[in-house]
């Protein structure tokens, strides 16, 4: 069924014009939209061997947008792993990175919060809470609500 395979073919390349995909993302998305999934993963392999797909690309671009948001390693590395990226891919596109994780820590911390640190202890354990959710590992929170390197 050639016309199956070039349908799904059709229906990656448009869902990769709008942003990246990693392909397990991708597959997900062309299963949920009625295509075979032998077909689907055909239509990918496909993709990937034209370079029109790639996972690296995708955490990359996952990486750098998620930075831009001020999200810690520890986050970026969860959410790729929920779309199906491979830990080793996601470790080796943060190390190649060379993004400074505690000023990043920092600057979350003073976007929200303010320059000057915590006083009380609640304080800085509702500083410490945020800057954890955001995926930033124990270290870099305790560096973040401690002192600056100005």
């Amino acid at each position: 069924m050639p016309d199956d395979r070039t349908e799904a073919r059709k229906k990656a390349m448009d869902l990769l014009a709008r942003r990246e995909h990693g392909r397990v993302e991708l597959e997900r998305k062309l299963i949920a939209a009625g295509v075979d999934a032998a077909v689907a993963a055909a239509a990918l392999q496909q993709l990937v061997e034209e370079g029109l797909q790639s996972d690296r690309r995708f955490v990359e671009t996952f990486v750098q947008s998620r930075i831009g948001q001020g999200k810690g390693p520890l986050r970026i590395h969860a959410d790729l792993g929920q779309r199906g990226i491979a830990a080793g891919l996601i470790d080796d596109v943060l190390e190649s990175v060379g993004e400074d994780w505690y000023a990043l820590a920092r600057d979350a911390r003073t976007k929200k919060f303010g320059r000057s640190l915590p006083a009380e202890f609640r304080d800085k354990a509702r500083q410490m809470r945020f800057l954890q959710y955001r995926g930033f590992e124990p270290d870099q929170v305790q560096a973040a609500v401690s002192s600056f390197d100005d």
